[in-house]
């Protein structure tokens, strides 16, 4: 399995076909890269890929500046 980063996908892909082969939007995609999300597509050894998101846990909690 190979991993990447959003953008490195999208860079390899093109927008649209990144989103295609994520069975996402083009400006789902946009969104996600211009606002920072970690995001690391994986390659599947199908050739199929999938997307998975590292964020802060409890996400909540982080995106409201809660520290504990």
């Amino acid at each position: 399995m190979k991993e990447s980063s959003l953008d490195e996908f999208v860079a390899s892909k093109g927008q649209s076909e990144a989103a295609r082969q994520l069975r996402v939007s083009p400006p789902a995609i946009h969104k996600a890269i211009s606002v920072g999300r970690d995001i690391r597509v994986i390659e599947n050894p199908d050739g199929t890929f999938k997307a998975t998101e590292l964020r802060p846990f409890p996400s909540q909690a982080a995106r409201f500046g809660v520290v504990e």
